[in-house]
């Protein structure tokens, strides 16, 4: 099919991928799950652990970008979540600067399937990178939860592509094929994302409900091709 990364693989599978000729444009493997995040200082000491001993390995492999999270609200109003977010995050950046790897928090949905989640929405996520100020801290740009929570995807994306360096797909709603079955004209997305000069992967991040999965990802890629 053409497949050059598989996204959210850890360490220990990192040689597999070099090994076969490919990368993961998305790493994973330092965050403690999606509700314990940056935003609650009592994680912090682990998170800044295992980010410092995760970031080199990742630069040796040649795996340009590791995930974060932000955690859940548990009652936090949005600007302590924040400031807790850059606090800690900041312990982690330079190293990561140091070694040309990007932190990326994911924008996800507490709306449908991850109630809660603190960084749910792009202006929260905008506003962290304005206030981290680093260029090795972006953006993980997930279609299908930004649909739900927020839906305008083609202008979002051109505000604020700056701050996005990887992008999820995913149908609306069910998080399935991303063909005609579902809300979202993925064509047009695509080719929004393309006119922003990305270079980075979208990763098909959907649940087949075809018996034939791999025909699903075919077809994902045939969509998601632009001129």
């Amino acid at each position: 099919m053409g497949l050059e990364s598989i996204d959210l693989v850890g360490p220990k599978d990192w040689p597999t991928l070099k090994k076969y000729g490919l990368t993961s444009g998305m790493g994973n493997g330092a965050e403690l799950g999606i509700a314990k995040g940056w935003n609650d200082p009592q994680y912090h000491d682990t998170l800044v652990k295992n980010y410092l001993e995760i970031i080199p390995i990742a630069a040796r492999e040649g795996i340009e970008n590791i995930i974060c999270l932000s955690g859940n609200r548990n009652g936090m109003d949005d600007e302590t979540g924040l400031k807790n977010c850059e606090m800690g995050l900041k312990k982690i950046l330079g190293i990561a600067e140091q070694n040309k790897v990007t932190i990326v928090m994911e924008l996800l949905n507490s709306k449908v399937d991850h109630k809660d989640y603190m960084c749910d929405h792009t202006p929260w996520g905008v506003e962290l990178c304005n206030r981290i100020g680093s260029e090795r801290f972006k953006l993980l740009y997930d279609i299908y939860h930004m649909q739900i929570m927020e839906g305008d995807v083609i202008r979002t994306i051109r505000e604020n592509h700056d701050y996005i360096v990887h992008y999820h797909t995913g149908g609306v709603p069910g998080r399935h094929e991303i063909n005609d079955s579902q809300e979202l004209f993925y064509p047009a997305i695509m080719k929004a994302i393309a006119e922003t000069g990305f270079t980075g992967f979208v990763a098909q991040e959907f649940i087949p409900t075809r018996e034939n999965k791999l025909e699903s990802l075919k077809e994902a890629l045939e969509i998601c091709t632009v001129s």
